[in-house]
């Protein structure tokens, strides 16, 4: 009767796309699967993301070899979600950056993380015995690091504020006017907020976000987005997600209702308008219930396991 457990009914390959938006610089999308990018400096290469095992970052590596040879020197991590790192080894980067929360939170859920999403999204993990272990960065920062690629150019490395994770980052090139937002925007793509900070996100984060006043965006999951005004609508549509999920578990809750009726309201609220995008029906229970919590005062997330995974499925998904 109910949908299968996550993303577990997803075994479909998705076509994958090389862009490049400007001189250098370069992403990779496939139809709603995480994405990863990549910047070239005058000797050396920036890249963001890791996908989830060394064997797909590989894949992307050897598109990404099509163009330039030259070595990773920073591979930029936005957040700890081990589909975003478990994937780091195959970079021989000289260095990993995050930021000082997201080495935080590998150290204190790192290994949960990684058996709950393996559990959620196995297409994602292509070979997980190729995974050597948890990915730790080697540089943190707190709000804002600048890495100079080299005559006038830079890349800025940002931290907008408590969003998607307590400690998500964005890469911006000003000269270029690209960004890439991680998971605190997405393009066509449902938002997951089970280890999200929902306020801070939904306003002062995505306000930061939207003053960058980027001409291109990478989000963390669907297509690359290009035009001021298009970045401008995917940053209002993920506001516009978090804002019906704040109001709907918001009224339940004020009325002492229960955390099914919760889930069912904010069903019923973004089906119509999200319900069609990729991992809409997978994320939502888990959102309902993060945001539940925080109405009921935990402001830090409580830590995803498999089993915790499971329990919340079947609560609110009726399996």
């Amino acid at each position: 009767m109910g949908k299968a457990f996550a993303s577990r009914g997803d075994l479909e390959a998705k076509a994958e796309t090389f862009v490049e938006l400007a001189p250098g610089v370069y992403a990779f999308t496939a139809e709603g699967d995480p994405n990863v990018g990549a910047i070239e400096a005058d000797d050396f290469l920036v890249c963001f993301e890791a996908r989830a095992t060394p064997v797909a970052a590989r894949r992307w590596l050897a598109r990404l070899r099509e163009r330039t040879e030259k070595p990773v020197r920073y591979l930029v991590l936005s957040h700890y979600h081990a589909v975003r790192v478990l994937g780091a080894s195959a970079f021989d980067a000289h260095e990993i950056i995050t930021h000082e929360q997201t080495r935080r939170l590998i150290a204190e859920r790192g290994k949960q993380d990684w058996e709950s999403e393996f559990g959620r999204m196995p297409r994602l993990f292509e070979e997980p015995d190729s995974i050597p272990g948890l990915t730790w960065p080697t540089l943190t920062f707190t709000d804002r690091m600048v890495i100079p690629l080299g005559g006038e150019r830079e890349l800025v490395l940002q931290y907008c504020g408590r969003g998607h994770t307590a400690g998500d980052i964005v890469a911006w090139l000003p000269r270029e006017r690209v960004l890439f937002a991680g998971d605190l925007v997405e393009a066509r793509a449902a938002l997951y907020t089970g280890d999200a900070f929902h306020d801070d996100w939904a306003s002062s984060t995505l306000d930061r976000v939207a003053e960058l006043d980027a001409d291109a965006l990478v989000g963390g999951r669907g297509p690359v987005v290009r035009g001021a005004d298009a970045v401008r609508a995917a940053i209002t549509q993920s506001r516009h997600f978090l804002d019906e999920l704040r109001r709907t578990v918001g009224d339940v809750h004020a009325r002492r209702g229960s955390l099914a009726a919760a889930f069912h309201a904010a069903h019923e609220a973004l089906a119509p308008e999200f319900g069609g995008w990729p991992i809409f029906e997978h994320c939502l229970p888990f959102n309902v219930q993060r945001y539940w919590d925080e109405l009921d005062g935990i402001d830090w997330p409580r830590i995803w396991t498999a089993a915790r995974d499971r329990e919340v499925w079947a609560a609110l998904r009726g399996e």
